[in-house]
């Protein structure tokens, strides 16, 4: 089959390799219908997350259509058509049944590599490194999919692959941020970033009863888009995002603050030249520029929603944290606790996600797909390949 593999920093190739085959008997076999890009990836493409491997194939975001199941799959039948969520589960160890989905026990082969470094092991994800399992990636022809039962969602007519598409990461990752807020009438949420999960979460934080959504970002045509969605757009180079945050307040500060960036953020002055000179050195991974910002305009009391991938953050300001009695919530997106909600919402015309597809690809042109969505290029939200 082909598929797009990672060949080293910022190379990447759509090459033969081999099909995936079923290896324990609750695997399934995908036909990919549908795979995107997302801002994490770019951290693996970077050079930011260890441990990736010359030719391991790309993509955590996906859909398609069961060709193959292992002996024991009973729930899910070949030919049903079904999205998968990004993080794998077994759905029977103590986290996963507390809902956790990302902290599964059971499905991270190689979590030697990532325990000493975290304290524990991680669930395994696709395509995002040996330390979350060494998982294929979703940008190819086909991919296995373990604990089928558990992790395969069937799409029901009345949604389209388009819209079933980013119910996988991006919308779940959204959703879950918003939550994170708990969110009562008259709250205002900010959200710094307007890509495909910034996008979610404010769709998502107005959907759960926000009063008023800020969206934070500085590309004209992302913020025309969160303005579609009902938030109120702040190009964080035009102002000072703090000062608009107070008067938008009131002088009290954001309800909840949700951080959709990570730690590629762009910021302005000194410390954006201090933080991207010491990641291009190796000596941390993180430009904290969007979470410090959300820490110093949150109100007191507030809760502040991480979503962002971190990694190694220098002059974190914890004692801010502290004197402000901010609550923090943060995971890694815990898919499978949201997506039948997720799918009903869609299904019902309640959450649009289809509108986040602005280009088009096949997946023998993914790299350009990359580089366009990698450099935000002629307005560039999610770059979408089709097998």
């Amino acid at each position: 089959m082909r598929a797009l593999c990672w060949n080293g920093v910022n190379d990447l190739r759509v090459e033969t390799v081999n099909d995936p085959t079923i290896i324990n008997p609750n695997d399934a076999i995908l036909r990919v219908g549908l795979s995107t890009t997302c801002g994490s990836d770019l951290h693996v493409i970077d050079g930011l997350i260890p441990t990736m491997k010359e030719g391991d194939i790309l993509g955590h975001e996906f859909m398609g259509e069961i060709v193959a199941v292992g002996k024991g799959v009973k729930k899910v039948k070949v030919g049903q058509r079904v999205v998968v969520p990004s993080f794998i589960s077994c759905g029977s160890c103590w986290f996963c049944q507390h809902e956790l989905h990302s902290c599964c026990d059971n499905t991270n082969p190689h979590s030697e590599l990532g325990e000493p470094v975290l304290g524990h092991p991680t669930a395994g994800i696709y395509a995002y490194s040996h330390a979350f399992g060494g998982y294929a990636g979703s940008h190819a022809d086909y991919i296995r999919v373990p604990f089928a039962d558990n992790d395969c969602f069937v799409v029901p007519d009345e949604v389209t692959d388009e819209q079933a598409l980013f119910l996988s990461d991006a919308a779940p990752t959204g959703y879950m941020g918003a939550d994170f807020c708990n969110i009562h009438p008259g709250d205002i949420v900010a959200v710094w970033g307007c890509g495909g999960v910034g996008l979610m979460a404010q769709q998502s934080a107005l959907l759960m009863g926000a009063e008023k959504v800020i969206a934070i970002d500085r590309f004209p045509e992302r913020l025309a888009m969160a303005r579609k969605l009902g938030a109120i757009p702040l190009d964080y180079t035009q102002i000072d995002i703090h000062e608009a945050l107070m008067e938008l307040t009131g002088g009290r500060g954001p309800d909840s603050c949700i951080d959709a960036v990570g730690m590629e953020a762009k910021g302005e002055g000194l410390t954006q030249v201090y933080d991207r000179t010491k990641q291009l050195l190796h000596l941390e991974t993180d430009v904290g520029a969007a979470l410090r910002q959300a820490m110093y305009s949150i109100r007191k009391g507030g809760t502040l929603s991480i979503l962002g991938v971190y990694g190694v953050m220098d002059k974190f300001p914890l004692g801010l944290l502290i004197n402000k009695s901010i609550t923090v919530r943060t995971a890694q997106q815990h898919g499978q606790r949201y997506m039948q909600r997720l799918i009903d919402h869609v299904a019902k015309g309640e959450l649009d996600t289809a509108f986040m597809v602005t280009h088009r690809f096949s997946l023998e042109d993914a790299p350009l797909g990359y580089d366009m969505f990698k450099h935000k290029k002629e307005g560039c939200i999610r770059a979408v390949f089709k097998p």
